[in-house]
């Protein structure tokens, strides 16, 4: 070994010919590659495509699905992708119709809650490397987009008190909240949601930003931390026909008047 290495220093320092020679050879070998012949690697790219999509198909359909679907409640036409999502601890999970889950997301449940609940409604996207942390419950209703990378913070995980902490005890009851993400909420790109908070119908977080407050229907939030940006038009929120006296109701709105508190019957989402 130690004359390989010796070798090597040498190619590589030595001012000799004979090194140059040799760095110049190996050089030459790692600019070598292979010739795109078009009518072969277009065929080989297809080959190789229509191959991984059976292949990804077969095992979502024929395994992750149903190793997944043996943990929750529901999940009639769920469309799982990359794999299965990890669920830790022993949450309750009910799912919706129709949902699109990716399956590189963590569901992580409160050891020291009685009934951790994750309730999903239908036609829900959970995009990839999502995180929720169920502390009591957590609610997603129909038609909510989760962009990859959210994390819903129902629960801390620590503490406040650091001797507390350094001896490895678990967060206070004060420090859990639910989460409730209502009808058509859109959440983007490295969203953080904190437990206690409510997001109104139909509104936007924007991406990267951090929800420590409730945030009222049919608005557009974003920074760290959120606040109301804007309200959504009436055409932005057709479906939904907002009102006179709701588009009223949203200009002069602030995010502190949301409520913070709001729970769902278990039954509601079945």
């Amino acid at each position: 070994m130690q004359s390989i290495q010796s070798v090597k220093y040498w190619a590589k320092t030595s001012k000799t010919p004979a090194a140059r020679s040799v760095r110049g050879i190996w050089y030459s070998c790692q600019q070598l590659e292979m010739p795109c012949i078009p009518l072969l690697t277009k065929s080989l790219l297809f080959l190789h495509k229509s191959t991984a999509t059976l292949v990804a198909s077969l095992t979502r359909r024929l395994y992750w699905t149903p190793l997944f679907k043996s943990q929750i409640q529901g999940g009639k036409h769920l469309y799982l992708y990359s794999g299965m999502p990890q669920i830790l601890g022993n949450p309750e999970i009910r799912v919706g119709k129709g949902c699109r889950w990716s399956g590189i997301s963590t569901v992580s449940a409160r050891w020291g809650s009685q009934t951790p609940r994750f309730i999903v409604g239908d036609n829900v996207d959970i995009g990839w490397q999502s995180n929720i942390a169920v502390g009591q419950d957590v609610i997603l209703e129909d038609n909510v987009r989760m962009a990859g990378k959210a994390f819903l913070a129902g629960y801390p995980g620590h503490p406040i008190n650091p001797v507390d902490r350094a001896k490895g005890l678990p967060e206070l009851d004060s420090q859990v909240g639910n989460i409730h993400l209502k009808e058509n909420v859109w959440l983007g790109t490295n969203v953080t949601v904190l437990g206690g908070v409510t997001i109104g119908r139909n509104s936007i977080i924007g991406a990267g930003s951090v929800v420590t407050k409730s945030i009222p229907d049919n608005v557009v939030a974003a920074g760290n931390p959120a606040k109301v940006i804007r309200a959504l038009s009436a055409p932005e929120c057709s479906e939904q026909k907002c009102s006179e006296q709701e588009r009223y109701e949203q200009e002069s709105l602030q995010t502190e008047q949301a409520p913070t508190n709001v729970t769902m019957e278990k039954g509601e989402l079945s």
